[in-house]
């Protein structure tokens, strides 16, 4: 079966290892191991220069997740890292006050 989106693990190694780390110290184990398969559905469009988080799903701009929604918040060494979490599968990875994060596919080619 062919993948419809990159994991965001290929794009953003760093990160992945990072959240996965977090997850686990946390406590959220079924959450880490998730983390792993994380697709690159889209990265975040609102324009703020401190922000950039990813759509690891698809969902409705400006919708609520609903029933089953949870926040994550980790606590990173620098900025923030928040997910939303919806019945365990995580929807979206906030990433906000970080350095600048090099997208390694580009430097497959």
């Amino acid at each position: 079966m062919e993948q419809e989106h990159p994991l965001v693990r290929d794009a953003f190694p760093d990160l992945v290892t990072e959240l996965t780390g977090l997850l686990e110290e946390e406590g959220e184990g079924d959450l880490a191991i998730c983390a792993w398969d994380l697709p690159l559905v889209a990265m975040c469009d609102c324009g703020d220069d401190f922000c950039q988080s990813i759509h690891t799903a698809v969902h409705p701009k400006g919708e609520p997740y609903g029933e089953g929604h949870r926040c994550v918040p980790l606590l990173p060494a620098e900025g923030m890292l928040v997910l939303d979490v919806v019945h365990g599968r995580i929807m979206y990875v906030e990433v906000l006050n970080r350095p600048p994060m090099r997208d390694h596919r580009s430097a497959r080619n």
